[in-house]
């Protein structure tokens, strides 16, 4: 798995038994393969509306999965997999509007990472979804539900990724032990943050390490409230949404409200306010359906910056903020692990998607399998 932030591609060897609903499983190994700086860069433009010719584009998606396949085999390396689930790399999402049906595209070459790996691997996991209604995303909310189970009582996790997506679990007991699976995603995690920190340090920093910067600064809270007034935060769920919404152009707007700022503190401001939208979306919830998650577990590249973590405790009244580590998922690994299982499901033929979630027309099995020639 490859997030928005494009940072590198996560690996996790994973083995399933049992009920596809509730699965045993057990995690075997990690890994990650960092994408070389060339490549990040040219993936992130392209997220951002860079134009490829068709030679470009296959270079892109050849050396994309080059990735992937050293990831795969970084983790694997005694070759005990016997499928692969690849995401592949988002460089363009598009959620459905009333007229129009949504567009999504994760770039990998499936017949090429199977020839690699010698496996069957299973891809393009949200072009099913998107094709009877759905917007493609968030997709992990059913995985989370699968891999961690029901507790006492409403739990959520947020992945704090390039865009933070939040999943909420009904309790196994009580009067809402009948309700679905909640998830959407909530907007900008990581993505203003990084692309700000590269800007506005003339490209000598890709991300702010340890949230040192942000430390440093003073959130301008005014700008932070208004900003919570944006149509998109104020969208009820299913909800997904990119760079292609809060990449370079929405940042540039930004960055002219906080140009009276330190740098330091435009830092802390775009930090805190990836915290406050989480904060408030847990608020919109509790207002229209009653529920406040009593736990909230973090995962995600965000979960390293500990001033967004502050910042979403000090903000998140009422719920525990901890990480899914407590779960035995390492924080980096929780997506990877997820289409890990999407690829099971796909072998069970299980459907992998939830109507209420992306707004699909029906549940349907997710992904597109190849096997090695």
């Amino acid at each position: 798995m490859s997030g928005t932030s494009a940072d590198g591609v996560d690996a996790v060897l994973t083995k399933f038994n049992g009920h596809p609903k509730r699965p045993q499983w057990k995690l075997i190994n990690v890994s990650r393969a960092q994408y070389p700086d060339s490549l990040r860069k040219k993936i992130i433009k392209t997220e951002q509306g860079l134009a490829l010719n068709s030679q470009e584009w296959a270079k892109l998606s050849e050396a994309i999965t080059y990735v992937h396949a050293k990831a795969a085999l970084t983790c694997d390396p005694k070759g005990y997999s016997q499928l692969i689930g690849c995401h592949g790399q988002t460089v363009w999402h598009q959620p459905p509007t009333k007229d129009t049906r949504g567009q999504s595209l994760q770039i990998i070459q499936g017949p090429l990472l199977s020839e690699l790996l010698k496996k069957p691997v299973v891809y393009d996991f949200r072009a099913a979804d998107i094709a009877v209604g759905g917007q493609g995303a968030p997709l992990v909310p059913l995985a989370d539900e699968a891999l961690i189970g029901r507790g006492q009582g409403w739990s959520g996790l947020l992945n704090l990724g390039g865009i933070s997506n939040i999943t909420l679990i009904p309790p196994a007991q009580g009067p809402d032990r009948f309700s679905p699976v909640l998830g959407w995603d909530c907007g900008p995690g990581n993505s203003l943050i990084d692309l700000a920190v590269y800007k506005l340090t003339q490209g000598k920093l890709l991300f702010d390490r340890d949230g040192l910067l942000a430390k440093n600064g003073t959130p301008n809270e005014k700008i932070i409230t208004q900003w919570l007034k944006e149509p998109f935060f104020q969208q009820t769920p299913p909800k997904s949404t990119g760079r292609e919404q809060f990449g370079t152009g929405d940042l540039e707007k930004r960055l002219v409200e906080l140009s009276g700022l330190s740098v330091q503190s435009q830092i802390a401001t775009l930090t805190s306010f990836s915290a406050a939208v989480v904060a408030q979306e847990i608020d919109n919830l509790a207002s229209r359906n009653l529920i406040r998650p009593k736990d909230l577990l973090v995962a995600g590249g965000g979960e390293k910056n500990p001033q967004i973590i502050k910042e979403i405790k000090r903000r998140s009244k009422g719920t525990r903020v901890s990480t899914t580590v407590e779960k035995g998922i390492p924080t980096q690994s929780r997506e990877a692990l997820a289409f890990a299982l999407f690829a099971w499901w796909n072998e069970l033929k299980h459907p992998s998607n939830t109507p209420p979630i992306t707004g699909a027309k029906n549940s349907v099995v997710l992904g597109v399998k190849v096997k090695p020639n």
